[in-house]
Formats: structure tokens, C-alpha cells, sequence
């Protein structure tokens, strides 16, 4: 399993720093990363959450999704990478 979790349903009122705190119930969170748009700047709706281990992960999933965050209802599954995805050259 991977330390990283999608986070899906955010609030557009949403922050780094909130979504770190919730989180952080969970266990250690490493880093957070809310995706926006390039031209608008306003959140996607959508972030990234990378936990200090996969227990934690597995902790953080279970325990917080389909759970409320600021009014919204959270989707938390496990981060996965794209089949042939290679990264950056």
C-alpha cells in the first residue's frame, strides 16, 4: 500500500492547513497538496494527502471517509500511480 491518499469532495472553502489538521487524527501527515486550476486559481476539489506510513494511511482511509469535512462529505482511497507512468524526464 501507498503512504499517498486521494482526497476527493473538498470543500472550495478549503485549505492546506485544514485538511492537514484532519488529518492529522489519523497519525502523521507528511505533506498536503490541494490541486487548482491554472488559470483560475480556485481549488479542484480534489488534494492529495501523504501520511508518514501505510498504517497511517490505511488508518486515515478507514477512519475518514464518507466522514464530514467543513459540510462535505470526504471520498479517501489510496493514491495509485498510472500503469507505464515513468515519471518526469
Amino acid at each position: 500500500m501507498n503512504k499517498k491518499i486521494y482526497v476527493t469532495n473538498l470543500p472550495s472553502q478549503a485549505g492546506e492547513p485544514e485538511l492537514k489538521t484532519h488529518f492529522a487524527t489519523a497519525g502523521d501527515v507528511r505533506s498536503v497538496r490541494i490541486f487548482e486550476d491554472r488559470k483560475t486559481g480556485q481549488a479542484k476539489g480534489f488534494a492529495l494527502v501523504e501520511m508518514s506510513t501505510q498504517w497511517e494511511a490505511r488508518r486515515a482511509i478507514s477512519s475518514l471517509n464518507k466522514k464530514d469535512f467543513m459540510g462535505k462529505e470526504l471520498l479517501v482511497k489510496e493514491a495509485r500511480v498510472p500503469r507505464g507512468f515513468r515519471g518526469r524526464r
